[in-house]
């Protein structure tokens, strides 16, 4: 096992050293004096845990259980800290049968605090404030005396060593991106007052200069991949959709909020303070207008989305010339020369022409003064505190709370995704259990095969939707931990990827050089050839799991693969009722309304007749109207369950897929997994439905609550919980619920 960096969450990775493999043998081997040292430890540990959260009978009661009986209880460091997390969690004075969510999450939500940097406490938030510690721990250790580290290792390690070093950044001030909003994107004319040059404003240059830093103001453009089998990339020009998670936010009341922002920032950057409110009046009243375009833009029915070429864009959208040049430039400066029938795919081409035509109308002043603050504002975080403190609570407008990272996390953090694979290979080497891939690979396989036979006994598809549904989820292709590159010992792909990536000591000069940097590797990919191996959707260093329709493949990341999600050495119902679910989840996305119109090899077709179409719809709409009955009391809005019933069907056909998994992986492994201490008088069925619903606690403050519900396509993890096992005659007999219950709903709706 590996030694750990010091955490402040209990879930630590999976150590992989042979020295630590050792020490847990120890712990495991249960004989003569070994037993009775651990019996005592483990006894004084509970007596403590139990002691502190709450001195009851109940409480003493499960310890002298534990004590008494423990030939089917595992007693491995994992198990007991497995144990621990879910006894914190459960409240028992609930029915499970008349509320899940509260019987699994109940003294979990009463007992959680959200931390100060933070808007919500969960266990993936537990996840990523685990992960941070981690990342923090290898960009601020020095390595091993002896060992000759990597250039790109070398210079992620000076880069962070730049971004956490305030003092530094204090003495630069801020002249260094004063010089270069001066020079790069012709000044900011809030700080020039009446000596701004309106003569010199150019649009496009504008958007030019900023998009090579990747700052996409109105819309992104990148390279894409169209098909699994095309040979070539395309190019997609995207509205940023940002601007409408702004529209929902920045209502009257914040707008003053808005406007205090603006003004000190400008105001510390100058001594004439005279014109400022004017010139931010007219700021939010072009975005409050750009926004306007943007909503009507999105809830357009007609124009979603054009295929055309280069050479045609300007006339197939009918923008003008002037910003196909603008994208031909772009690709220049990550030397990609664009020749006319390369694709490119504009999504809602009727915002950006919109957009384009009402820029062009406005001030000059004031769309130099909008797009330039967005720069800033983005840049805050590389400046000194007092700028620092300005985007905080600007970040507050829109965020719903007032929260901080620490400095260190958030450099990890945004070189983690800047620098992803050097990153990676060193978190994969030190922290991450090779041998969990095997293990999840074969969950993978069990719950696919699960799904199949469920596809197979469904009695509102027919032979022939049932037969194409079946070849394309026997395909799926599932990415578990990382790139195969990332395994070698060598560096010369990751060398190869970095070699320009190199930094000095100052803060600002390396922040913009990396945004740099990284705007011209995205450009450069168009020309790369397609590798459907990889990793185009998430790092190793992920918190998250993904299918991407384009290569028909799920993606589980090594950083995922971790407690309370995954754990190689607790019983298979933990893991079944966690992960597995999430891998159900993700298998079940490759036939939602989106994915069923390719088939296996992403031919555009829909694999499924009319007929079984007309089906699906039927239960889908039972779906859609049960979750639209579904109200976030915390804020009391009611669920939209049109805009999430295709992760609702996810959720619920998840749960079924891992929950039939693992009792046909029971049968051929009957007494295998032994109980946890505390927990003996639960089943194991019902601990497969305990750690499911446990994953799923969250605690959000009001703001998070608002936004998530607002903007996210999940459920709440109320409706999470709740939902699918309402909707799951399983859970019902495992619990002994009735019809009619609370948790038990007498008309189920079910697809598969």
């Amino acid at each position: 096992m590996d030694s750990q960096p010091k955490s402040k969450v209990s879930y630590d990775p999976v150590p992989t050293n042979a020295s630590s493999r050792s020490k847990k043998c120890s712990i495991s081997l249960l004989s003569g004096t070994i037993i009775v040292l651990l019996l005592i430890s483990i006894i004084g540990l509970s007596i403590l845990h139990f002691t502190e959260r709450n001195k009851t009978l109940d409480k003493h009661t499960k310890i002298a259980a534990l004590v008494n009986d423990t030939s089917d209880v595992c007693l491995a460091p994992e198990c007991i800290k497995a144990a621990s997390s879910l006894l914190d969690s459960i409240d028992s004075t609930v029915d499970p049968c008349e509320n899940f969510y509260m019987f699994t999450c109940g003294k979990w939500i009463k007992n959680a605090r959200i931390p100060s940097d933070n808007a919500e406490q969960s266990s993936r938030s537990q996840m990523s404030t685990k992960l941070e510690n981690v990342l923090v721990d290898i960009l601020s250790s020095s390595p091993p005396h002896g060992t000759i580290e990597s250039k790109a290792i070398v210079n992620a390690r000076r880069w962070y060593s730049s971004c956490i070093n305030e003092s530094a950044i204090e003495m630069e001030g801020a002249d260094l991106i004063l010089s270069f909003i001066k020079t790069e994107l012709g000044g900011w004319p809030v700080l020039l007052g009446p000596t701004w040059n309106e003569s010199t404003f150019d649009f496009y240059r504008l958007m030019l200069k900023l998009s090579q830093y990747n700052n996409f103001m109105l819309y992104t453009v990148k390279a894409a991949i169209y098909r699994k089998n095309s040979p070539m990339r395309i190019i997609e020009i995207d509205p940023i959709t940002f601007f409408i998670k702004d529209a929902i936010r920045l209502h009257n009341s914040k707008k003053k909020s808005y406007l205090i922002a603006f003004y000190e920032f400008a105001a510390a950057l100058t001594d004439d303070t005279s014109n400022i409110m004017n010139d931010a009046l007219d700021v939010l009243t072009l975005q409050n207008e750009i926004l306007r375009l943007y909503e009507n833009g999105i809830s357009s029915v007609s124009n979603n989305t054009i295929h055309t070429t280069v050479g045609n864009l300007s006339s197939t959208i009918e923008i003008g010339s002037d910003f196909t040049d603008y994208v031909r430039r772009l690709y220049l400066f990550g030397n990609v020369s664009l020749i006319d029938t390369d694709i490119i795919t504009v999504i809602k081409p009727n915002i950006l022409r919109d957009v384009s035509s009402f820029i062009n109308r406005q001030s000059p002043r004031t769309v130099q003064n909008y797009m330039v603050w967005h720069f800033m504002i983005n840049r805050a975080w590389n400046m000194p505190k007092q700028f620092r403190d300005i985007e905080q609570q600007y970040e507050n407008i829109f965020h719903g709370g007032s929260y901080e990272r620490r400095r260190s996390v958030r450099c990890a953090q945004y070189l983690r995704k800047s620098m992803g694979s050097v990153i990676s290979k060193i978190y994969i080497n030190t922290y991450f259990n090779k041998d969990s891939q095997k293990q999840a690979r074969e969950m993978v396989n069990n719950i696919r095969n699960v799904f199949i036979n469920m596809v197979n006994q469904s009695t509102w598809m027919d032979l022939r939707s049932k037969i194409r549904t079946i070849k394309k989820v026997r395909a799926i292709k599932e990415k578990i931990g990382y790139p195969v590159y990332l395994e070698n010992d060598d560096m010369v792909k990751v060398e190869k990827e970095y070699e320009e990536y190199k930094f000095n000591s100052s803060f600002m000069s390396n922040a913009l050089r990396l945004i740099q940097l990284n705007s011209k590797r995205n450009l450069q990919i168009f020309r790369d050839p397609i590798d459907k191996n990889e990793w185009t959707r998430a790092l190793p260093t992920s918190i998250n799991a993904i299918y991407h329709i384009l290569f028909n493949d799920i993606t589980f990341p090594a950083a995922f693969l971790q407690t309370p999600i995954f754990d190689q050495y607790v019983p298979k119902y933990l893991n079944y009722g966690a992960i597995g679910f999430v891998i159900g989840h993700e298998i079940t996305h490759s036939l939602d309304d989106k994915s069923r119109n390719v088939d296996m090899d992403v031919h555009k077709v829909s694999l499924w007749t009319d007929e079984t179409i007309d089906a699906f719809d039927k239960r889908k709409q039972c779906i859609i109207e049960q979750y639209n009955n579904y109200t976030l009391t915390q804020v009391n809005i009611q669920m939209n369950g049109e805009k999430t019933q295709s992760e609702n069907i996810a959720d619920i056909v998840g749960l079924k897929q891992a929950f039939f998994a693992y009792q046909k992986w029971a049968e051929t492994h009957k007494n295998v997994d032994k109980k946890l201490p505390g927990l003996t008088k639960y089943s194991a069925e019902q601990m497969f439905f305990l750690n499911f619903g446990h994953i799923w606690c969250k605690k959000m403050s009001v703001g998070a609550a608002y936004s998530y519900i607002l903007q996210d396509t999940h459920s709440p993890p109320e409706f999470r919980i709740n939902g699918p096992t309402s909707n799951f005659v399983e859970f019902d007999r495992v619990f002994g619920c009735k019809p009619g219950q609370g948790n038990s709903r007498v008309n189920k709706c079910n697809v598969w």
